[in-house]
């Protein structure tokens, strides 16, 4: 399955200058451009992990019932669709459950245990969960045997004495570790090739995993995973795989026009797939998604893609609302001094979409986002954090710790719940912290990785790019400036978003671009502006590259981020 990389040589030259900004080195080069799955870091490298398979292949042998549990999130749901498809294909039949994010909240409780119990599992798997729940590892000795599989930080007291801990982020594993980066469905994908081995040395053949990376390019894309060499290899193949995917609800996302390409391209998932998924759990509950995810039928996927598609489309409503609000509230909090963090909180803003709404304050606002609402419990507040540049929230949290009554997450983004009347002083304590911290490190800055002339943008350049995909935290899609730019003409489009029809100064070539959610962003000219202020000189344009596809014909389209006036350095 190896495809050999070219030498950057090869390669246009816009993208050899992109991996000489970066720093590339020829053989890093190489790493990241590699298709090859026999020279990965041995996935089955982690503490616990055999043990959970002998525990597992020792249920199956004394036909015990096995039970898997996720997390509500996208990570979450693939993690349980995977092991779900696995045990199927070694036919296994599996009890799986996930939790409400408004009944029972984040990770594994003791009504889960219970839950388990009523269905008869002796041994259950937690995916993309339990690292942190301590008390309930406890709770459930002596009811079932529970194997924690996870990859979040490793951050209560101790580490939870389940049966088994399967955890790449774990306190005892080696700290360059190259597991680290994985999933919750790289872990879970793990365990099941450890089992998988486990079967074939007592000869058992079992079938390939091969099709299982289909959901952990799905899981590891939406869970802004790092895209070390070990992601990027993994995703890559699942996402070769999706056009002609076996899984009937895998296929659902999709319009069968959009499956007529060799890979489908990581933003398809970011933007698309991932929300679907996520819009269930974010409303109510997430198990529509999972039941789409094993279905057997394309009727069923029909069904349960339906309730997705009306889940996302009620969430996007419900966001606006929540954000504009919180924008409202920023703006209105602006004194002049230097904005550090934005710690937001109204009681009736809807605990589904907070984590999206952080999100989108960064991207406005370029600092770290924190967002409360009220919890279920009378007095108790949670909020979704979301880190700005290369600051890491999860060590800033770990210093106001004493405040909360729960918290777990990672470098980028995290989980939190306290008493209301600790928010003035978490409030104050965070930006204490923030102070001494360069601005460089603590903010999203408007960089680009190379400058390009509009004559550079080719179909060329757009098909080399494709060969760096996936995208994600870590390899991100590169983001050009093209400077001389002329607005040849503009259309609002919606009443929010811009197309745009680019020239240069001294150039008879034209390009296409679009702006999404462009009209009302914070800080930026409207296209009237800049269309009279261009004169001669032309405006700076900072883009990605992508293609607009329209009645079966493909045209390059930039993806518009910012115009700016005049010549940016």
């Amino acid at each position: 399955m190896e495809l050999t990389a070219q030498a950057p040589t090869e390669l246009n030259p816009v993208i050899v200058r992109l991996f000489k900004k970066r720093g590339f080195s020829p053989l890093e080069v190489q790493d990241m451009l590699s298709w090859n799955l026999k020279d990965i870091p041995e996935l089955t490298n982690m503490i616990d992990l055999e043990k959970a398979s002998k525990r597992l292949i020792q249920a199956i042998s004394e036909n015990e019932t096995i039970g898997i549990y996720g997390d509500y999130d996208v990570d979450g749901t693939t993690s349980c669709a995977l092991l779900w498809h696995f045990f199927k294909m070694i036919g296994v039949t599996t009890e799986v459950f996930q939790p409400s994010r408004f009944v029972e909240g984040y990770g594994v409780h003791n009504s889960s245990i219970d839950a388990a119990v009523e269905k008869n599992v002796k041994v259950l798997i937690t995916v993309d969960c339990g690292i942190t729940n301590v008390a309930t590892a406890e709770y459930a000795k002596g009811k079932l045997d529970l194997i924690i599989t996870d990859h979040h930080r490793d951050a209560a007291p101790t580490i939870p004495e389940a049966y088994a801990v399967v955890n790449p982020s774990r306190r005892d594993e080696p700290e360059n570790s190259p597991l680290k980066p994985l999933a919750g469905v790289g872990v879970a994908f793990a365990l099941a090739l450890q089992i998988k081995n486990d079967l074939a040395k007592l000869g058992k053949e079992t079938p390939s995993l091969y099709p299982l990376l289909q959901f952990v390019a799905i899981g590891t894309i939406s869970d802004l995973a790092r895209m070390s060499p070990l992601n990027l290899r993994l995703t890559r193949h699942g996402l070769k795989q999706i056009p002609t995917s076996g899984y009937p609800g895998i296929k659902a996302f999709f319009q069968p026009e959009e499956l007529k390409v060799p890979m489908i391209a990581s933003e398809k998932i970011s933007f698309h797939v991932g929300p679907h998924i996520n819009s269930k759990g974010r409303l109510d509950h997430p198990d529509r998604a999972l039941k789409l995810l094993i279905a057997d039928t394309f009727a069923e996927c029909r069904e349960h893609y339906t309730h997705l598609e009306v889940a996302n489309r009620d969430r996007r409503m419900i966001q606006a609302e929540v954000f504009d609000e919180a924008k409202q509230d920023v703006i209105k909090s602006l004194n002049g001094q230097d904005l550090l963090i934005n710690i937001m909180y109204r009681p009736h803003w809807h605990e589904g979409v907070i984590g999206i709404v952080a999100s989108k304050l960064v991207e406005t606002f370029e600092v770290p986002a924190i967002v409360f609402t009220n919890a279920e419990e009378e007095g108790v507040i949670k909020a979704s954090c979301r880190s700005a540049g290369e600051l890491n929230i999860f060590e800033l949290l770990d210093q106001c710790k004493d405040l909360f009554i729960k918290f777990g997450g990672h470098k980028a983004a995290a989980g939190l719940s306290m008493h209301k009347e600790n928010f003035h002083e978490f409030k104050r304590r965070m930006n204490e912290l923030l102070k001494p911290i360069p601005a460089s490190l603590r903010t999203k800055t408007k960089t680009f990785d190379v400058e390009v002339g509009i004559e550079e943008i080719s179909s060329h350049l757009l098909k080399d790019l494709d060969k760096l995909e996936p995208f994600g935290p870590g390899h991100e899609k590169p983001v050009f400036r093209m400077k001389n730019a002329i607005i040849q003409s503009y259309r609002i489009m919606k009443d929010a978003h811009v197309r745009w029809t680019f020239t240069g100064t001294n150039s008879k070539v034209s390009v296409q671009g679009i702006s999404f959610n462009y009209l009302g962003k914070w800080n930026e000219m409207t296209p009237e502006e800049l269309f009279e202020l261009q004169g001669k000189s032309g405006l700076t344009v900072q883009f990605t590259l992508g293609v607009n596809r329209f009645n079966g014909n493909e045209t390059i389209q930039l993806m518009v981020e910012r115009v700016m006036p005049g010549q940016i350095n």
